[in-house]
C-alpha cells in the first residue's frame, strides 16, 4: 500500500510537470547597432529561427542600440559570460586578437565580393582559431561595409585634403595609423560620443559605411561625405565559447544553421541598404565627392607603410594571405 501511494504521488507530479512544461533557456545577446540597421533585423531573424527550430525550447533575447552597454563593454560582457554572445564590428575585438587587423588593410578591397572571399576562406578560419582560443565562438561575419570620410570642413578629394583634419576611428590600431599616414589627426572614440563630438565641433569629421553614417544622423553635423572607401568592415557574431559548448549538440546545430541563414540575409540587405543611404545622405544635404582612381592610388601609395608596420605585430604569413586571395 505505502508503495502503491507513491507511485501515485509520482504520477501526479509527472502530471503537473507535464501541464507546465520547463521554461525555455534564454539567451542574451547584445549589439551597439540601430535597431533599423540591418545586422539587428538579422538577429531578429536569427532569434526568431532558434525559437521555431528548437519548438520553444531554446530562446534569444537581443538588445540592440547599446541597450546593455557600449561596443567594448558588450565584447567584455561576452568574454566574462555575463552575456551569451554579441554581434560587432570587428575592429572592437582586435583588443583581443590583434590578427583580426589583418582583415582591415588600407584600399585592399576593391569591392564585397572579394572582401567576402578572403573572409570566408582560410583568412577567416585563422581568425575564428584565434578567436576560439581567446574565449570567443564565431558564429559568423556580415558586412559593416565600405568606410568613407564625411566632415565638416571642407570637400575630401585628394590625399592633401585629409591634412589635419580631426576624424574618429573605430579602436584599430592599423585604422589610426592609416589615417595618421594619410596626414589626418585620428581619434579613437566610442560610437555614442560621436555625434555631439562633432556637433560641437571636438572632431572635423568621422568614416563609416553610408548605412551608419545615416541610422547615427551624422549628415545633421556634417557637410561633405566622400566615397573614399579605404576599409571594408565586418560585423562579427560571437557568442561565449564555454556556454556554447555547454549547450546540447542539437542546439549546438540549430544554431549555427539560424546564424547562416542570418548572415546570408543580411549580407545581401547591405548591399541595398548602402546603396540606399548614400542616396538618403545626398538627399538631405550632404555634398558628395566621389574619389578618383588616381586619387585613391595616392591614398593607397601614402597608407603602404602601414600594412609593413603590421607585420611587426601579427603573424605576417596572415598578411600574406589576405592580399594574395584580394589580389585574386
Amino acid at each position: 500500500m505505502v508503495y502503491h501511494k507513491k507511485w501515485i504521488a509520482s504520477a501526479a507530479i509527472l502530471a503537473i510537470l507535464a501541464a507546465f512544461p520547463a521554461a525555455a533557456k534564454t539567451l542574451r545577446m547584445a549589439g551597439n547597432f540601430p535597431a533599423d540597421h540591418s545586422s539587428s533585423q538579422a538577429m531578429d531573424r536569427f532569434a526568431e529561427t532558434v525559437t521555431k527550430a528548437s519548438n520553444g525550447d531554446l530562446e534569444i533575447a537581443n538588445f540592440p542600440a547599446m541597450q546593455l552597454g557600449g561596443a567594448q563593454e558588450n565584447v567584455d560582457q561576452v568574454k566574462s559570460g555575463v552575456i551569451f554572445g554579441t554581434w560587432i564590428g570587428a575592429a572592437y575585438l582586435s583588443g583581443n586578437v590583434p590578427e583580426i587587423e589583418a582583415v582591415s588593410l588600407p584600399f585592399v578591397y576593391p569591392d564585397r565580393e572579394t572582401a567576402f572571399r578572403v573572409i570566408d576562406g582560410e583568412v577567416g578560419d585563422a581568425l575564428n582559431e584565434r578567436l576560439a582560443e581567446k574565449g570567443f565562438l564565431p558564429l559568423g561575419w556580415m558586412e559593416l561595409g565600405s568606410r568613407n570620410v564625411t566632415n565638416s570642413v571642407r570637400p575630401v578629394s585628394t590625399v592633401e585634403d585629409l591634412k589635419g583634419l580631426k576624424i574618429r576611428l573605430q579602436p584599430n590600431e592599423t585604422h589610426i595609423a592609416t589615417f595618421r599616414a594619410l596626414g589626418a589627426n585620428p581619434v579613437s572614440m566610442g560610437i555614442a560620443e560621436v555625434y555631439s563630438a562633432l556637433q560641437q565641433g571636438v572632431l572635423d569629421g568621422e568614416e563609416n559605411p553610408y548605412s551608419v553614417i545615416k541610422s547615427r544622423n551624422f549628415n545633421e553635423v556634417q557637410k561633405y561625405v566622400s566615397d573614399t572607401n579605404h576599409f571594408f568592415d565586418f560585423i562579427v557574431l560571437v557568442v561565449n565559447r564555454d556556454q556554447f559548448e555547454a549547450l546540447p549538440k542539437v542546439q549546438q546545430q540549430l544554431l549555427r544553421e539560424a546564424a547562416a541563414d542570418a548572415v546570408a540575409w543580411q549580407r545581401e540587405t547591405a548591399r541595398a541598404e548602402d546603396e540606399t543611404a548614400r542616396e538618403a545622405l545626398i538627399a538631405a544635404g550632404m555634398e558628395f565627392t566621389e574619389i578618383t582612381d588616381e586619387a585613391r592610388a595616392r591614398m593607397q601609395e601614402a597608407s603602404a607603410p602601414v600594412i609593413e608596420g603590421l607585420r611587426q605585430r601579427v603573424d605576417p604569413e596572415l598578411i600574406d594571405r589576405v592580399l594574395e586571395e584580394a589580389a585574386k
